[in-house]
């Protein structure tokens, strides 16, 4: 799935299920790491761009680097490092960090029905054994596109409740600005809201 999935799913849980801003941050984070083996994505593009040596960096390392039982130990125990609630953190970013691999399998085809990605879940050390399904959805499917605007409207919600959101994840300061304005255009609606079924009580 796209990585703004992974990242509102995983917030989303992190929300629900701590009691501060940092440990949903923490928890999100798991969610969204697993991605960075694909980060040689930008240096493909840059010897690309620039004439150097071919490299497939992405392709090399994407799903098999940080997919696996090596990502979900590395990224859990430097996360909790930094966690107030460090079993519930430890437990949680393992689970999130799992949806990522379902969802990665469920929905992060490419454009053929050939492009699938499998899933190394021993890697970096060997290839077996590799998942993968061959009913993987592509990822500008409905379905993805569906998933993810709902996640984001619950997000939202949850934001303004909160006081936070998965803006923070990147940015406190972001954050800060960004939750200001939902909370304020959540007030502004509420109030509209209120005066339409005043003035239609008052009609009857």
């Amino acid at each position: 799935m796209n990585p703004e999935t992974h990242l509102l799913a995983s917030w989303i849980i992190g929300a629900n299920t701590t009691d501060n801003e940092r440990d949903c941050r923490l928890v999100a984070l798991a969610g969204i790491l697993p991605d960075a083996d694909g980060l040689g994505l930008i240096a493909d593009g840059l010897a690309r761009a620039f004439g150097w040596k071919k490299t497939f960096l992405y392709l090399d390392y994407h799903h098999y680097l940080l997919h696996g039982a090596f990502g979900a130990v590395l990224i859990t125990g430097l996360l909790v490092l930094f966690a107030r609630q460090k079993l519930r953190v430890a437990l949680l970013c393992l689970a999130v960090f799992h949806l990522h691999l379902l969802g990665d399998l469920v929905g992060s085809r490419g454009p053929s029905a050939a492009d699938l990605w499998p899933v190394f879940y021993l890697g970096p050390f060997t290839k077996d054994p590799m998942w993968i399904w061959k009913g993987q959805l592509p990822l500008d499917h409905w379905f993805n596109r569906y998933l993810s605007a709902a996640l984001l409207g619950w997000a939202l919600w949850l934001a303004v409740q909160r006081g936070y959101s998965f803006v923070g994840v990147f940015s406190r300061r972001l954050d800060r600005v960004f939750v200001g304005v939902l909370t304020k255009w959540h007030r502004n609606l509420t109030a509209w809201w209120k005066r339409q079924r005043t003035s239609s009580l008052e009609a009857d």
